[in-house]
């Protein structure tokens, strides 16, 4: 029998390590020998309990339980009563099918590893169920409350104003507005400048100044997708030489990241001309003294020297000349076309007519 109850611990060891990678555990139990061992050292062995405290403890988080993992091992087995009597009633919180097994902890009763091993697979795979739930319900909810609920949320967080419970808007702007009237009372004066738009504006205002952000973010969006092209066919091109090719993997490590953060989408909306004050109208520039403070630096003062000339200015270059001579309406009394106007030009001539003629 020790052949089959080998094999069923190994899987069992198995599937509990898979299960603590996952969970994000990083212990001294990864190790699979170590988890042997642990498992039949049982609630004498300070890496189980410690394990079996972690994943109750997170467990709780995510469950509303009640029993907790206070005690630990200790080296005499008469003083592991109220660590045994903790661990049994967090297994029947749970509701762990082991029956059996619940009842030897709390009654002192000798477990196997294989006993201790099928604990920790309970545990694990209800960790991972809880997190899943979790996962699901947070999905849901966010499916539910829309782009527009979240950003009012994210308002009260950062305010730190209790969520609200029922849909009254008004209450809640109403305590937005007197939580920010209150910290911009405490700030220093000149904090914040004195806003841009100092007019309410009607529905039809904002319904303009929608669709003129609207007709803005889409001529910014053609832009950014023709400079982050640009980019990208500036970067390919650096891939071209013998050197470079070899080292094809570490520059994409390096600017693959960097890319796939540039968005073309503009994220600038109507929020922002409520946020704006008086000092975006403000426009320094680059070649100002106090820009150049911050900017000089010794490249600046390089010269360069004589280059040729590369053209390129409109009113210096001349028109191409055309490729097909332009078309001319046959003339009357003209020999078929080509023959009669070489004939009486005196182009040429056909055969020496010309001497013939003579």
């Amino acid at each position: 029998t020790q052949g089959p109850e080998r094999n069923y611990c190994c899987d069992m060891e198995c599937d509990i390590l898979d299960s603590l990678e996952q969970l994000g555990y990083d212990g001294p139990l990864l190790d699979e020998q170590a988890l042997l061992a642990a498992a039949g050292g049982g609630c004498s062995s300070p890496e189980y309990v410690a394990l079996f405290r972690w994943l109750t403890s997170r467990l709780k988080l995510l469950c509303p339980l009640e029993e907790n993992l206070i005690s630990g091992p200790v080296p005499h087995e008469d003083d592991t009563d109220s660590l045994k009597l903790e661990m049994s009633g967090s297994l029947k919180e749970l509701h762990c099918p082991y029956h059996n097994l619940v009842s030897r902890i709390l009654n002192g009763g000798e477990l196997k590893a294989t006993d201790h091993l099928k604990l920790q697979v309970f545990l694990s795979s209800e960790l991972q169920a809880a997190q899943i739930v979790r996962n699901r319900r947070v999905t849901e909810s966010q499916r539910k409350e829309g782009p527009t609920c979240r950003e009012l949320l994210s308002i009260c967080a950062t305010l730190d104003i209790p969520e609200p419970r029922e849909a009254d808007t008004a209450a809640l702007f109403s305590q937005i507005q007197d939580r920010v009237s209150k910290i911009l009372q405490d700030l220093p004066g000149g904090s914040v400048g004195k806003p841009v738009l100092k007019k309410p504006l009607d529905s039809k205002q904002w319904e303009k100044l929608r669709s003129i952000n609207a007709a803005l973010s889409s001529e910014y969006e053609c832009r950014r997708r023709m400079l982050i092209k640009r980019l990208d066919v500036t970067v390919q091109s650096f891939g071209w030489s013998d050197r470079a090719k070899v080292r094809v993997d570490s520059m994409a490590r390096v600017y693959q990241p960097r890319r796939h953060s540039l968005k073309p989408q503009s994220t600038v909306d109507t929020s922002r001309l409520l946020a704006a004050r008086e000092d975006v109208c403000n426009v320094v520039k680059t070649s100002s003294g106090s820009s150049r403070e911050k900017t000089a630096c010794a490249v600046n003062k390089v010269l360069m020297g004589a280059v040729p000339d590369r053209g390129g200015r409109p009113s210096e270059i001349a028109a191409p000349p055309p490729e097909m001579p332009p078309w001319q309406k046959r003339q009357d009394g003209g020999d078929w076309g080509y023959r009669g106007g070489w004939s009486q030009g005196g182009h040429g001539n056909y055969g020496g007519h010309g001497r013939h003629g003579g």
